[in-house]
């Protein structure tokens, strides 16, 4: 398996932009909401510890292979993708703090800034090139462009008329994790390993190698907590009032 020289860079590149685009605006949404330095500080630095420690983990083991499929044995990379969505999806729902967090980041911020899952065009140049099989390429690559693409439109339209078009976040919140099913169903279906069934001719093998196992074991996590930031941000602006004033006093 030879991996394309820029493929490093452009995976490298996309995933520290993201990362540093998500803790900047996190940090500047708090203070737009008024939060004092000293609160912005307490807040932000644990979660800005925990998400660049998370992506030091996850760089490390995928440079030692520790994700890389084979077909006598049964996959790691699954425990790289639910663990941090299991641990992650908790925090956000029962988290106070958190919650406190999410209500004072704009629901338009949370859409928008997934834009960057356009990047996912890149299985589509790889399949391309024959380094990818078109089974896992196509929805993966096309799902994630279109997701992409739609964050900004949906964004801005929600920003326009909340009260209109939250329905509009909703349904693609759904999409966006319907996308990311499917694309880690198909990279099990088609890597090597004992739970394969398809593209034996031509397996996924960049999938669970550094560089590209960055998507599925620290983007692709990324991507479905902010899916569920969204959703939660949805469900407590459409609580009464009353209740929402006791959630904020509870947290």
């Amino acid at each position: 398996m030879i991996v394309p020289a820029y493929l490093p860079y452009y995976v490298v590149a996309g995933t520290a932009g993201m990362t540093a685009t998500f803790l900047f605006g996190v940090n500047s949404a708090l203070r737009n909401a008024g939060w004092a330095a000293h609160e912005r500080t307490a807040a932000v630095r644990p979660v800005a510890v925990t998400i660049l420690g998370w992506l030091g983990l996850t760089a490390a083991l995928a440079l030692n292979d520790a994700y890389r499929g084979a077909a006598d044995h049964l996959p790691t990379i699954q425990y790289g993708i639910f663990l941090p969505i299991l641990i992650g999806g908790f925090w956000i729902w029962r988290s106070p703090r958190l919650a406190r967090i999410i209500e004072s980041v704009p629901q338009h911020w949370l859409v928008g800034v997934q834009f960057y899952r356009a990047l996912g065009a890149i299985f589509l140049v790889l399949y391309g090139m024959g380094k990818l099989p078109g089974l896992f390429a196509w929805p993966a690559g096309l799902g994630d462009v279109l997701v992409g693409v739609l964050a900004p439109v949906i964004a801005i339209a929600y920003a326009r008329k909340p009260d209109e078009d939250a329905d509009l976040v909703y349904a693609w919140n759904l999409f966006g994790l319907a996308d990311l099913i499917v694309a880690v169903t198909a990279g099990f279906l088609t890597s090597p390993s004992p739970l394969q069934l398809f593209a034996f001719e031509a397996p996924n093998e960049l999938i669970s190698a550094f560089p590209l196992v960055l998507v599925p074991v620290y983007l692709v996590p990324a991507s479905v907590l902010l899916h569920f930031a969204s959703l939660r941000k949805l469900h407590r602006d459409a609580l009464p009032e009353d209740n929402r004033v006791t959630a904020r006093a509870s947290a």
